[in-house]
């Protein structure tokens, strides 16, 4: 008597629903490219262009702390770096961190 009856609504629109179910991961996925993965791409570039730009006599630190002053730098990924009077250590190439301090190039004559 007091029961009335429940009619079904029709499906709101079938396109704009699945946008919208979608924005929050379009969203999440803008963030996490501007915060996370376009600055590491960045400090990847910078790095692999100091690596470019290495040359004989720079002062380097490589990834395991070491202070080293650069002897050759050879084409195959390696540098032959010197950590000590007489001590040459081969290392690759990839694991100097940074240049302490750049040799000016050589002047042409």
């Amino acid at each position: 008597m007091f029961v009335t009856p429940a009619y079904a609504q029709a499906a709101g629109g079938g396109a704009l629903g699945g946008l919208t179910s979608l924005m929050p991961l379009i969203l999440i996925f803008g963030i996490m490219y501007f915060l996370l993965i376009r600055p590491q791409q960045k400090k990847a570039k910078e790095h692999a262009k100091m690596l470019g730009a290495l040359r004989r006599g720079d002062q380097v630190v490589t990834a395991g702390g070491i202070l080293a002053k650069v002897t050759k730098v050879k084409d195959d990924g390696e540098v032959e770096v010197e950590i000590a009077n007489g001590v040459k250590v081969r290392v690759v190439q990839a694991t100097i961190t940074t240049v302490i301090s750049k040799t000016e190039p050589a002047k042409a004559d």
